[in-house]
């Protein structure tokens, strides 16, 4: 017999599963059994080997895999050596998405009962530091403008994973953010949003008011950003004359 890892996982996948749901499986069956071969997936889910093939195609281009040699027992005849896929870090983190979120909530917990809500605001304060840092350079090419300020934050938000975007509005402006790497752990401890809320205000270089946050509920962080004041000088006109 050949050494092969079989894998049996019931009746093959219907006709019409999505592709979303056959990529599902595959991540599975990896997680399960480890390196396998697109052979060896495709006869686990009753696929053809071009049908697998689309599907790990794609998976790799997502991260979502990656390959590594098979090793054989038996020496290897022509042709390409043999490949196998794992799932990658990422793909295996986005299976335990809160893991990290219980680890941070339980270190904060206990530094909340040793030492009171006082350290849960000045950790919350350091660990916003460094994202002050990262956008600092960014905002200071904006100028002064508080709204140019505030597209040039979303822009760096962005690339750090909160999907933001700045916008003009009557009042002012406002920056809206429709992820929040924290949430999770920032709906106990809101000290975390306060203190973001104090590096938007130091970047933009206004006071601001959050009107909304994704860690209390709401589908978005929603940062108010007031309109400066316009200064009006008084004239007087003589009527005597």
């Amino acid at each position: 017999m050949k050494n092969e890892v079989l894998i049996q996982i019931g009746a093959p996948a219907p006709a019409g599963a999505t592709d979303g749901r056959t990529r599902d499986r595959v991540v599975q069956l990896l997680l399960k059994h480890g390196a396998t071969t697109a052979a060896q997936l495709g006869a686990a889910l009753g696929l053809s080997p071009a049908a697998i093939r689309k599907h790990l195609d794609v998976m790799l281009a997502e991260r979502l895999v990656e390959t590594r040699e098979l090793r054989q027992s038996k020496p290897r005849g022509r042709g390409r050596p043999a490949k196998a896929f794992v799932l990658t870090a990422a793909a295996r983190e986005d299976l335990n998405p809160h893991h990290y979120d219980g680890l941070a909530t339980a270190a904060l917990r206990w530094i909340a009962q040793q030492h009171g809500p006082a350290a849960v605001s000045a950790f919350a304060a350091t660990q916003v530091k460094a994202l002050e840092e990262r956008c600092q350079a960014a905002i200071e090419e904006a100028g002064p403008d508080p709204i140019a300020r505030a597209e040039a934050l979303a822009e760096v938000l962005t690339v750090e994973g909160y999907a933001a975007n700045a916008s003009a509005i009557a009042s002012g402006g406002q920056l809206c953010q429709q992820h929040c790497p924290v949430a999770h752990v920032a709906a106990e401890f809101p000290q975390l949003c306060d203190a973001e809320t104090e590096v938007i205000s130091r970047l933009i270089g206004t006071h601001v008011q959050r009107l909304a946050t994704i860690a209390h509920g709401d589908g978005v962080c929603t940062t108010h950003i007031p309109a400066l004041a316009v200064r009006t000088t008084a004239i007087t006109v003589r009527t005597d004359t």
